[in-house]
């Protein structure tokens, strides 16, 4: 098993206290066949893979009472988080902390996915919608 300073996509920045303790809660475990990693879900409120089509974007938006941990499984998508902009790689995982503006784009040829762990309890009413492509500003 690594240890928490170890793990994948942990920046070298100073990291926030939610941030620091989910991070310090994933683990891997190597096996012969490769590996694999376990992320906690006591504080889980919801798990999903989002799918982005080619050309189009999830709205610039922030959350009142979730942070949220991304997990990038596609390239080809173009992160915002709140005033940097960037294409993360795959397997590059994200922490969103709460009140931060962050959209995904897809900037590649083919659907680009994420997977979007809920820290906290929430709902999808918790968007609040800075900026949208189809009217739905908040």
């Amino acid at each position: 098993m690594r240890s928490p300073s170890e793990v994948k996509g942990a920046p070298p920045k100073a990291l926030k206290p939610a941030e620091t303790a989910f991070r310090k809660k994933i683990h891997e475990e190597i096996r012969p066949w490769g590996a694999f990693r376990c992320y906690p879900c006591r504080v889980t409120g919801n798990l999903k893979i989002i799918t982005v089509k080619p050309g189009r974007a999830l709205s610039l938006q922030y959350h009142r009472r979730r942070n949220e941990f991304w997990v990038i499984l596609d390239s080809g998508l173009e992160m915002t988080l709140g005033k940097r902009t960037w294409r993360p790689k795959r397997g590059e995982e994200i922490f969103i902390p709460i009140r931060t503006p962050h959209r995904l784009r897809c900037v590649g040829r083919r659907p680009g996915r994420v997977m979007e762990v809920w820290i906290g309890r929430s709902s999808e009413s918790d968007i609040v919608r800075l900026r949208d492509d189809f009217g739905r500003v908040t």
